[in-house]
């Protein structure tokens, strides 16, 4: 078979596709982690709705219910003046001055409010104007959502950027490897020359000649999907308490384990797709049966 027979080539080829089904592979690892990051931001980021000191807890819990509703929302928690006052004497238990400035004042200057978490960064402006027109807009005092606009928005920018450029990396190396891929066949059909003129003298199908082509593009990414995920356990086992430690997330080598076969079944897709189709191409292009 070719493969064997252009050896350097065949492990040019192969080495260039690990390269991009790497990349691939790390994308997925740099998801997982980055998910879990931008999960506990998330988690800090919300809405606080104030309201005015003659609203009534029926009112605010109306305003509660009806937020709930909304498609965008994840969680909406009230708080009331009680356990906002709780709350704030707890955080400065050892400020003898602002503790003996609450008792002197002699009553609660702390409003109820309503804390809301959005399923998606994107949403919170949305839900931020469903308060300025609802019948509950008489009843704000102010909502917080403007002092948090900075962080939403660069988070959301963040993530968007994240995406196109994972997206981006993707493609270009897979094309790339498809590329190599690619070259590397029209190398094996020029070199077969002999046999494939002999093939067809004795009246071989189109299919008998392609097949050995199409074999050898599938052969390039089982291994170098074989090659790929066996690297990635001394990486993600060197790196797994790293990972840990910095995003707060899944030790990344304990991921790698869990789902080992999904992601070995990926990078097999993708790296026996990529070189069925680089096969494809040049045997269509360049083998004349």
């Amino acid at each position: 078979m070719n493969f064997w027979r252009n050896g350097w080539v065949s492990l040019a080829a192969i080495l260039v596709m690990v390269l991009a089904l790497f990349m691939i592979g790390s994308l997925i690892f740099s998801n997982v982690l980055l998910t879990s990051a931008l999960s506990r931001i998330e988690e800090q980021v919300d809405i606080g709705v104030y309201f005015k000191k003659d609203s009534t807890e029926e009112e605010i819990l109306n305003a509660k219910s009806a937020l709930s509703q909304l498609a965008q929302v994840k969680s909406v928690s009230y708080v009331s003046e009680e356990e906002a006052l709780d709350k704030f004497r707890t955080r400065h238990a050892a400020n003898a001055l602002i503790t003996q400035s609450l008792d002197e004042l002699g009553e609660n200057p702390l409003q109820a409010s309503l804390n809301i978490r959005a399923k998606d960064p994107d949403q919170y402006e949305v839900i931020a104007r469903f308060l300025d027109s609802s019948a509950y807009s008489s009843l704000i005092d102010k909502i917080n959502y403007f002092q948090n606009q900075v962080v939403i928005e660069r988070l959301s920018g963040f993530l968007a950027a994240a995406r196109a450029t994972g997206f981006g990396a993707t493609v270009v190396f897979s094309l790339i490897a498809m590329l190599v891929v690619f070259n590397t066949i029209r190398l094996a059909i020029y070199t077969s020359r002999d046999e494939i003129s002999v093939k067809r003298l004795v009246g071989a199908t189109r299919r008998h000649v392609r097949s050995p082509f199409m074999i050898e593009g599938v052969l390039y990414g089982v291994i170098s999907a074989v090659i790929t995920i066996a690297i990635f356990y001394p990486i993600t086992l060197w790196l797994g308490p790293a990972t840990e430690r910095f995003f707060g997330g899944p030790n990344i080598f304990g991921y790698y384990l869990s789902n080992f076969f999904m992601i070995f079944l990926i990078l097999l897709v993708i790296g026996v797709v990529l070189g069925v189709i680089s096969s494809s191409i040049a045997t269509r292009r360049y083998l004349k049966v």
